[in-house]
């Protein structure tokens, strides 16, 4: 499990660091600063839960029989989806009815954070 997790953390920083190149030499100029500062908004919740699945893998080491673990990667993974990819796509067509998605993606990063704290709460160091 640790090794899956380091692993999309990896690629969605990855993705995160492409897009934000993306956005700021190709995008500026070309959409709406309420647009464009929407685009970075979700290149730096990417990038941050990108962290936060590396965190995720490490702490597997540790509590490898953590099933809050599984949850908080998946969550955090969830939330990179629908939070950062509702704004990409939200930035680059304009169609607004994608915001509504964009708060389930913030509660799934919500639970993913919770979930990670009650893996370190209630997991014995193995």
């Amino acid at each position: 499990m640790n090794s899956r997790f380091i692993g999309i953390g990896a690629i969605c920083a990855f993705l995160s660091v492409a897009l934000g190149a993306f956005g700021a030499h190709l995008l500026k100029g070309k959409i709406a600063a309420d647009m464009l500062a929407n685009y970075q908004t979700g290149v730096q919740y990417q990038m941050m839960h990108a962290l936060g699945l590396i965190a995720v893998g490490i702490a597997a080491a540790y509590w490898p029989a953590s099933r809050h673990l599984v949850r908080a990667g998946w969550s955090m993974f969830i939330g990179i989806i629908l939070f950062s990819g509702s704004l990409y796509v939200l930035s680059l067509t304009g169609i607004k009815m994608l915001g509504a998605i964009t708060p389930l993606g913030g509660v799934a990063f919500l639970f993913g954070w919770y979930s990670l704290a009650a893996a370190a709460f209630t997991s014995k160091k193995s």
